[in-house]
């Protein structure tokens, strides 16, 4: 199974889900679920895997090739404003198991392929502005991916970049887990996350994105999250011709507009 996404990715476009977080908010969950640390949705791997799991079967239903793990703040700088980022390996696995477990469901069904994408989100801190220095972050990130792929993902998403040394030092923990766990065929994806001003959150470019990415030995690179479709394509236009690896794209609704009722898109 794990095999046939790498060749399903070079075959034809492949599908992802959509938001989760909304999703969660949706379900809910007390502050109990959230183990008082509300907001802290990679808990609920722990405390509501069926609120978890209940996501990534909608997902599925409607028609998905691949769910996203919930696993987007399992890293050092996200949980460590919980206090609790001991817990990188053991959220990150409960995620993939999560996902995985709904996945082979699903296939089970109708005897249609599904994956599971390990996501691996880029916390809170920057590591060029000095936020967190980058060796703790490569080894955290090393667990994430390694908790991802023992709970049984198809690929690695390293997610929403914002930071290039924050991106390499999920890069290279993400390998050295593939290579520590034996597993180094699962495919590696970058997306990294451009702003409305053109460039990523400390001005790179799309261009120097892809030059500093590419020879990291990385599978696909492409975008996500930020200003929405429209803003995105011209980014796309430039990896479409100059990138030498297949293209992701996840975009979301755009930036919304904050009202009483809340967001709005």
């Amino acid at each position: 199974m794990r095999r046939s996404l790498r060749e399903e990715l070079a075959r034809r476009v492949v599908v992802a889900d959509g938001a989760m977080g909304t999703m969660l908010q949706a379900a809910d969950p007390s502050l109990d679920d959230f183990l008082g640390l509300e907001g802290c949705n990679e808990v609920l791997n722990l405390t509501r895997p069926d609120v978890v799991r209940s996501v990534h079967d909608e997902y599925f239903a409607v028609g998905v090739d691949c769910v996203e793990t919930n696993t987007f703040g399992s890293n050092l700088s996200a949980l460590a404003e919980y206090g609790i980022e001991d817990k990188v390996y053991e959220l990150s696995e409960a995620g993939a198991r999560i996902a995985r477990e709904s996945a082979d469901a699903h296939t089970a069904r109708d005897g249609r392929p599904r994956w599971v994408l390990g996501s691996m989100g880029p916390g809170t801190k920057l590591p060029t502005l000095g936020h967190v220095g980058y060796e703790p972050l490569r080894e955290a990130y090393q667990q994430n991916a390694e908790g991802l792929i023992r709970g049984g993902a198809d690929a690695l998403l390293v997610e929403t970049t914002q930071d290039l040394l924050q991106t390499k030092a999920a890069v290279i923990g993400a390998r050295r887990a593939l290579d520590w766990c034996g597993m180094g065929d699962l495919p590696l994806i970058v997306q990294v996350t451009v702003e409305a001003t053109g460039t990523m959150l400390l001005g790179s470019e799309i261009g120097a994105a892809l030059t500093a990415l590419e020879p990291l030995g990385i599978d696909m690179i492409g975008l996500n999250c930020a200003t929405g479709p429209a803003e995105m394509s011209e980014h796309l236009r430039y990896l479409a011709r100059n990138a030498r690896i297949p293209l992701s794209c996840m975009p979301n609704a755009g930036l919304p507009v904050l009202t009483k009722q809340g967001a709005h898109y």
